[in-house]
């Protein structure tokens, strides 16, 4: 640090008795700071969360393979008699927020998992670089589609990356880039994809975490789709940044390194053809002779023109899923074989809508892939159960992969907290802002306030009522904590009002609380309660979870299953509404007490209304089976305050394994509603079945049978 003369001594003291800022001039005599060249931004921090949630298993995929394919010997791992993987690397689908994910792969239990598995060799992230990007879908009804809007969690996320714009994309990609930096095997790579809006900003990022001389490429990907505008020339292509942690493992022996010469260079170099038809060249250097083919091409520069948008994009590829920001796999093919080998493991931290867990999967490679939104979790799933599937036609080997929720949350993540404020100003902050946004949803539920408990917030119909977590799910710690003062208290009728409900959460604490003579209604809270016209006109519904009806069909130590009813009660704008806004000639599809209904409004103002969810199937995008539920314990690990040693603790749930499922895709459409046949041992089990709606929910319900004699 350099030394202060007394004037500039006796000026810092007068701006501090002033109560000023220090002129920028002190940020480098002050204090010791290396860097010549910084992007500042208002909001910037080097404070880095440090947070270890515990990771929870709500189901594990696993393709079983064939008697024939499971008696042989394996290259990835052991298989038991169904042919599902016994043990080794399992990869991981993590549904939450990447910054806690980040820190919890740092910090936490799993890291030593991913030291022992050779380290993180490679990540790629296409972080939402448009401001305009949202969390909101397209669905599919029949010839329709609806959009639907981002949840609450969801809304959250995209306010907080880009509430105060550019400002606020850089404070959130910036300590998810050190997290990042962290967790990279020593010779690991990063690829961070973007386009014109962030690149520049991204770029003097990149070089102040990872250091300018661990700089690789810029990556030009011309991909050629796009309008033509009027005002400035078509801009056709995104930047990729390639860094490396320290010297990099990179690999260009794969045909997808290699691209095709031009007509010049073989017109030019490539005049002689062997007995073969074969062009070549021969070059000598250094007194001797090369020899080289045409057709093997040459090594790939770092603009890459022969990917084409359209294999993700287009309807009619084979690749597409609808996800709006799908990148070709192609794409990450060259990525993952230029920084990575068979085993190697690779890692997406914005999933979307799976490409690189996809591609990772066909190329043998391990993978860890999460994102935010529940439809990408899902969209997810689908596409690595078919990569499953179709590498078992092939004879190819998979692995298993399992889904996982962050479990605890710290109080100040219900909330939104600001960190960066004092201690003692963060717990006034907290107070001030749970006691509003309590009011604000028992005003909307039309409940009184209640004093006096621990869990709850309010009363209403003789049921009490705790109000679950602003911006992140409603966990079962959560649950299990109402529960408790339930049974301290006495306490028979409770409603939990939640915008999110964590994965696989129902239907085993509503039973673990109805054991205890304890009725619990979960209600999801609607977006409307933030509206206080909706209020003020009674439209704020509260609807109960969906609800799952099957039928359990036994022929001896045979058993199947039914799904004979799904129920839903989701609600997205009104319809009444729809139809005193609507212009002339303009449709709007909005979804009301559990249906879609298509409002319509024609040149002559008469209004007609098309119910679009003919049937309940109609809500169901995937369904499957836990032929034996209860068979493997969720056990996370924690660290023992006393002891600073991880520990391994039952959590009291189990393990969804979904040994039988049906979905549909953008080809397929129909649904199976019976399962398959399996033959279970004879006696007592429980039969888990779980449903995913078209908006990515999840429910599950639990049927208990006996096998070779009556239920």
């Amino acid at each position: 640090m350099a030394q202060l003369t007394p004037q500039e001594q006796q000026e810092v003291v007068r701006f501090l008795e002033a109560g000023k800022p220090l002129p920028d001039k002190y940020r480098f005599l002050l204090f010791d700071d290396k860097r010549q060249v910084e992007l500042v931004w208002n909001g910037k921090s080097n404070e880095v969360t440090n947070a270890v949630l515990p990771f929870q298993t709500i189901e594990q995929v696993d393709e079983p393979r064939s008697e024939k394919d499971a008696s042989l010997q394996f290259n990835l791992f052991d298989v038991d008699d169904r042919g599902r993987q016994l043990k080794g690397w399992t990869n991981k689908l993590i549904w939450g927020d990447n910054k806690l994910i980040l820190s919890s792969l740092k910090n936490g239990p799993l890291r030593e998992e991913i030291e022992a598995s050779g380290g993180l060799k490679l990540i790629y992230i296409d972080p939402p670089f448009d401001v305009g990007a949202d969390f909101s879908m397209n669905v599919e009804i029949g010839e329709e589609k609806f959009v639907k809007k981002a949840n609450i969690l969801e809304e959250i996320a995209y306010r907080d990356t880009w509430g105060k714009g550019q400002d606020s994309f850089n404070s959130m990609i910036y300590e998810r880039l050190i997290l990042m930096r962290d967790l990279l095997a020593e010779d690991g790579s990063i690829y961070v994809h973007c386009d014109y809006r962030v690149t520049s900003s991204i770029k003097m990022i990149l070089d102040e975490i990872l250091d300018s001389k661990n700089f690789r490429n810029e990556i030009i990907w011309s991909y050629g789709a796009g309008g033509n505008p009027k005002e400035f020339f078509p801009r056709k292509h995104d930047t990729i940044w390639f860094y490396s942690k320290g010297t990099p493992s990179f690999y260009t022996d794969s045909e997808v390194m290699r691209v095709p010469y031009d007509k010049s260079t073989l017109d030019t170099h490539y005049k002689n053809i062997d007995e073969n038809g074969r062009r070549y060249r021969i070059q000598k250097v250094n007194g001797r002779e090369y020899l080289t083919y045409a057709d093997e091409g040459k090594l790939v520069t770092d603009v890459w023109t022969d990917v084409g948008a359209q294999n993700a994009t287009s309807p009619i590829s084979k690749e597409s899923t609808g996800y709006p920001t799908q990148k070709p796999e192609k794409l990450l093919e060259r990525i993952i074989k230029a920084s990575t080998k068979e085993g190697d493991l690779v890692a997406d931290f914005f999933g979307g809508s799976g490409t690189t867990a996809a591609v990772a999967e066909k190329l043998g490679r391990r993978w860890i892939t999460s994102d935010l939104g529940k439809f990408s979790i899902h969209t997810t799933r689908k596409r690595m159960i078919t990569v499953q599937r179709e590498l078992k036609a092939n004879g190819q080997d998979y692995r298993a992969f399992e889904i996982l929720n962050l479990g605890k949350y710290d109080r100040q993540h219900y909330i939104g907290t600001n960190l960066d404020l004092r201690q003692q100003d963060q717990v006034a902050q907290q107070s001030a802002r749970e006691d509003e946004f309590t009011a604000l949803i028992l005003e909307a539920y039309k409940a009184e306030k209640a004093e006096g408990f621990k869990t709850f917030q309010g009363k209403k119909a003789g049921r009490l009522v705790s109000v679950g977590p602003v911006n992140v799910p409603v966990s079962r710690l959560f649950v299990e904590e109402v529960i408790l003062e339930c049974r301290e208290k006495k306490i028979t009728r409770v409603d939990i009002l939640g915008f999110e409900f964590e994965m696989g959460l129902f239907p085993n604490v509503l039973e673990d609380a109805r054991s205890k003579g304890i009725d619990i209604s979960p209600k999801h809270i609607p977006r409307e309660v933030f509206d206080k016209r909706a209020i003020e006109k009674n439209q704020v519904i509260f609807h109960n979870v969906a609800a799952i009806e099957v039928k359990a069909i036994l022929k001896g130590k045979s058993v199947a299953i039914e799904l004979s009813d799904f129920s839903v009660f989701y609600s997205q704008d009104s319809v009444s509404e729809a139809e005193s806004t609507l212009k002339d000639k303009a449709s709007k599809i909005v979804v009301e007490k559990g249906q879609i209904v298509k409002v319509s409004k024609d040149k002559s103002g008469i209004v007609t209304r098309e119910q679009l969810t003919k049937k309940w199937t109609d809500w169901i995008d995937y369904w499957a089976v836990d032929f034996n539920f209860e068979s493997k314990r969720e056990i996370v690990r924690v660290k023992n305050i006393d002891t600073e040693e991880w520990e391994e603790i039952w959590t009291g749930d189990y393990i969804f394994e979904n040994e039988w499922q049906t979905f549909r895709t953008k080809k397929e459409r129909g649904l199976e509603l019976k399962s398959v046949a399996i033959e279970c041992t004879a006696g007592p089990r429980k039969i888990a079945v779980k449903v995913v709606d078209i908006f990515g929910n999840d429910t599950m319900t639990i049927v208990e049978i006996q096998v070779g004699g009556k239920k």
